[in-house]
């Protein structure tokens, strides 16, 4: 609507323009009308500019917040096993929701206001001369066969420039995070090269956006320039009675005026939509690119809460890791009892914790819980789970700790660090339990962290536990040390163990070997 104001303040301006000039050319001065009309129109196209351009701001904001949040919910509710790097996941949330920032505050509106302001402005020139309008509106329809020609190129090269964009970007982040590992293996000057191959590319496909974006705006502008021609041709003859055919008008000094400052008017909506029409190829290949990420066959809501120790079933599961699958696994792992899983290195076992937590795909057979199938989501939030990788977040030792559970008291959270063994180490540290993490968790051993993924699990106190290798990173001291309290604190659930220690499958009322 701003869009379509600046049209009419255009029309305004062009009316009061040719009759304040002829006005007073003719000597008459009670001109004051016009000069005020034509002041008028320049002071409603300004607002309506200002107008224009902030609404759009206002509008790309809240359509980007309105993306992010679905696409957040959307990212994280996929398997770890889809093969794309991490770094392309946070350039789809970054940088791809900021291309369609120009999408929703320019092109947009400008498209709704480029089929009806043109039109807007040939009624109005009908006013004066019906055939300058009928110029005007001839030439239109060469116009959009251009736009549509070099959109439909410019989309092509718009949608190879964004995977190329996204390639380097996901490959720039993902070796930033691998950088000690190349520094220490002396890999830098294949990485610097691999990321100058992607970087050329990229830059040769923006080249080839930029150069059809050029080209195409070269052609609009002569046909706009034609247009525009003939109607001051004609305008011109029409004045001088020079025509070479006979026609139903004849135009007055005011009209002729009028139609010549307001035909340039008529391309003013196209023109700026030609101005944006990359913005729609970008936004357009962002979206596109954004609904191609594979849709989660499942939320990112947490499974119901376990109301008791479940029993499982594993039956004929076969688990898929895009370029591997493994399996198929039958067993049982009865309710209230600790289950040890052992087996060679790369047999599955931590494959059939994570099938239960949701993420992993289970390609056959199926997983049992009480003897109902397991939900898409899986028992995410809904069990103790102690991994092989603890995530850290900046903050204390303790804060980390009840992250499994934030309502608990501090004397729930000192208890569930006494069982993993944690409470010595935060003692040897200022602060003890208060003492500060940072996002690597600095200065944290690894059999360290894996006690503070162990309190977590003591904390939450599931029905269900699940346990990835818990004395992994642990001398056997500590590790005797950390399993007589844990698995006290387990009893009475259901826990199903992954180890390839004897001593802790030694621990287990039963012990399940897979190959």
């Amino acid at each position: 609507m701003a869009w379509i104001a600046d049209t009419t303040g255009a029309v305004l301006f062009a009316a009061g323009l040719a009759l304040f000039t002829t006005q007073h050319a003719l000597g008459h001065f009670a001109a004051g009308p016009w000069l005020a009309a034509l002041v008028g129109g320049l002071a409603l196209r300004a607002m309506a500019q200002f107008a224009a351009l902030a609404l759009g701001e206002r509008a790309a904001a809240y359509a980007k917040q309105a993306l992010r949040s679905p696409l957040v919910r959307k990212l994280l509710a996929q398997l770890p096993s889809r093969q794309v790097m991490l770094g392309e996941t946070v350039a789809d949330l970054t940088d791809r929701v900021e291309d369609l920032h120009f999408y929703h505050a320019r092109f947009l509106p400008l498209r709704r206001a480029a089929a009806i302001g043109p039109l807007l402005v040939a009624a109005a020139v009908a006013c004066a001369s019906p055939i300058a309008a009928a110029i005007l509106i001839a030439t239109l329809f060469a116009f959009i066969v251009g736009m549509a020609l070099a959109g439909m190129a410019a989309g092509r090269a718009a949608r190879a420039q964004m995977e190329s964009l996204s390639r380097l970007s996901g490959l720039f982040i993902d070796r930033v995070r691998a950088l000690p590992v190349i520094i220490g293996f002396g890999a830098q000057d294949r990485i610097v090269s691999q990321l100058a191959g992607t970087a050329r590319e990229v830059a040769e496909r923006t080249i080839g956006v930029l150069r059809i974006a050029f080209l195409s705006s070269a052609v609009l502008e002569f046909f706009a320039a034609i247009s525009v021609a003939l109607v001051a041709v004609y305008c011109g003859f029409n004045l001088l009675g020079l025509l070479p055919f006979p026609v139903p008008e004849r135009l007055t000094l005011a009209q002729a005026l009028f139609v010549l400052v307001l035909a340039p008017e008529f391309y003013v909506p196209m023109r700026r939509l030609a101005a944006a029409y990359h913005d729609k190829q970008v936004g357009e290949a962002a979206l596109e690119r954004l609904d191609a990420s594979p849709s989660a066959a499942r939320d990112a809501e947490s499974a119901p809460p376990l109301s008791r120790p479940p029993d499982l079933r594993f039956e004929h599961v076969v688990i898929d890791h895009g370029e591997q699958r493994v399996g198929p696994f039958s067993l049982t792992v009865e309710a209230g009892r600790i289950t040890a899983l052992t087996g060679p290195t790369g047999a599955g076992k931590s494959s059939l914790l994570h099938a239960l937590l949701g993420l992993a795909e289970v390609a056959e057979g199926r997983i049992l819980v009480d003897g109902r199938p397991l939900g898409p989501n899986g028992l995410r939030g809904a069990v103790s789970w102690a991994g092989q990788a603890v995530a850290l977040v900046p903050g204390t030792i303790e804060e980390n700790i009840r992250l499994a559970r934030l309502e608990a008291s501090d004397a729930m959270v000192q208890s569930a660090a006494q069982v993993a063994a944690l409470v010595p180490l935060a003692d040897d540290r200022a602060g003890g339990l208060a003492a500060p993490l940072d996002l690597s968790g600095s200065g944290l051993s690894g059999g360290e962290r894996r006690r503070i993924g162990l309190a977590r699990a003591v904390l939450r106190d599931a029905p269900l536990w699940l346990l990835d290798e818990p004395t992994a990173d642990l001398d056997e001291a500590t590790a005797r040390v950390v399993m007589g309290p844990l698995l006290a604190a387990a009893a009475g659930r259901t826990v199903l163990l992954v180890t390839h220690s004897e001593a802790v499958a030694a621990l287990a009322d039963r012990r399940v070997s897979i190959a």
